[in-house]
């Protein structure tokens, strides 16, 4: 269910396994790359983190080589970037990890032409899933409307073995497995109220492409605004803004520019004043983190998976959901290739869960923080303490530390795990060394070394 990236990389999988595939979506896939309606998002900054972009070429050889084939950019942090957070710009020190920041269209489109020339799998294009066939002990299809059809028209049948939901963030998974006599999953959420919006420009000043690949300003609990700007496939910019509930980025054009001014620094607002725009401007809101706890007890039927975020949704501004959908996949064909463990849904459930699981600490434990965030798991439990300690003084050195800031990106790529922070030699600049010197303006130019 679903036919994003979520959804084909699974069908890809599942192709190894399987005598037939079907991908059920919502849309029509366009010809060309562009924005469609069940990815509202799509108008939005996606970028790839390098754990999904290692996910994606093992999965389908080859396909950054594609992706950058086609254009896409690709920025190294810190050395391309001009990044303000926490009351420090940070040091353009050699790149130790780099963003893929094409459109989320462009590589939709690359992966949904790889998966997609499979013959084992098919596509039910402008179809909506309306509900499930089964029991509480096991599902066995899915029932079908073609869009346009009346909502009084009876689904029709399309059986299956597997039922995997990918259907994103709008899941109706929850009422579906009532309506068969499953138990509804618990879902934890956090939701800061976070709203974004961005338009398309083209950079007319000269200042970016070269020297700086990119701006990026990082709102925290002390400084709830964001900004960033981020080059396209195609030569142009995409500038987004971000604030909280109450006071969200407008939509109107002339105001969207003077919502630049709230950031720490003008250096973002200089540039727009100057940069021409290409697109109106485009607004997104619904940004809460939610997990669907389908690796806890309970009475679900087998035969049903939930995987991307229709399992775990992340805050849009950390950038995590294509990498994460990509792991997931990965996590689903070792799951079912593992030869020493059968495959039951539950277990490889847990699999998905898991490869989630570090994004989610990481997207959660910072919304946590920030202020008027509600939900049912923002509260801080005791166990996490010390470690909200730590990684205060891992924040306070990432600007300026070039072990800590290697350490630290590399958690936030989705590359090491979190125990990476705590190797001994990063330790000891956390616990014992000073917090470094930061350049006292925006750094405009990259550092030679990284000394």
């Amino acid at each position: 269910m679903g036919g994003s990236l979520a959804g084909l990389l699974a069908a890809h999988v599942l192709a190894e396994h399987a005598d037939q595939v079907t991908v059920v979506e919502r849309d029509r896939f366009p010809e060309e790359p562009g924005p469609r309606p069940g990815v509202p998002q799509s108008r939005h900054l996606h970028v790839l983190l390098e754990g999904g972009q290692q996910a994606l070429d093992s999965l389908l050889p080859g396909f950054m080589d594609e992706l950058r084939a086609a254009d896409a950019p690709r920025v190294g942090m810190p050395s391309d970037m001009v990044q303000w957070q926490d009351g420090r710009w940070f040091r353009r020190l050699p790149a130790t990890t780099h963003l893929s920041t094409g459109s989320r269209a462009q590589l939709e489109q690359l992966v949904r032409r790889r998966v997609l020339a499979n013959p084992v799998i098919t596509v039910v294009e402008a179809t909506n899933v309306v509900g499930l066939s089964g029991d509480a002990s096991r599902v066995r299809g899915v029932l079908l409307r073609e869009r346009g059809e009346g909502t009084g028209q009876e689904g029709r049948s399309l059986e299956a073995d597997l039922v995997v939901d990918a259907s994103g963030r709008g899941t109706k998974a929850a009422q579906w497995l009532s309506a068969v006599g499953a138990e509804a999953v618990y879902e934890e959420s956090i939701d800061t109220g976070l709203a974004y919006a961005s338009r398309v420009y083209r950079d007319t000043s000269g200042t970016l492409g070269t020297e700086s690949l990119g701006y990026y300003v990082v709102p925290n609990p002390s400084q709830v605004y964001g900004g960033v700007v981020l080059p396209l496939e195609d030569g142009r910019y995409l500038a987004t803004f971000s604030g909280l509930r109450g006071d969200e980025p407008p939509t109107d054009e002339e105001e969207f520019v003077a919502y630049a001014k709230r950031l720490p620094h003008p250096f973002v607002h200089r540039w727009l004043r100057t940069a021409e725009p290409q697109s109106p401007v485009f607004g997104f809101r619904q940004t809460a983190n939610v997990r669907r706890r389908y690796d806890l007890p309970g009475r679900r039927p087998a035969g049903f998976l939930a995987i991307g975020d229709a399992l775990c949704t992340f805050n849009p501004v950390y950038g995590q959901g294509m990498a994460v959908a990509a792991m997931s996949a990965v996590a689903l064909r070792d799951a079912l290739s593992d030869p020493r463990r059968t495959p039951t849904t539950r277990r490889v459930q847990q699999a998905l869960l898991a490869a989630s699981r570090q994004a989610w600490d990481i997207s959660a434990g910072a919304d946590k923080a920030m202020p008027g965030a509600i939900g049912n798991a923002v509260t801080t439990r005791a166990v996490e303490r010390p470690g909200g300690w730590y990684l205060r003084r891992v924040q306070e050195r990432y600007a300026g530390d070039p072990v800590v800031g290697q350490a630290f990106r590399s958690v936030l790529a989705l590359t090491a795990p979190v125990t990476a922070l705590f190797a001994p030699k990063v330790a000891r600049a956390v616990l014992f060394g000073p917090v470094p010197a930061t350049p006292a303006e925006p750094p405009m130019t990259r550092e030679e070394t990284g000394i």
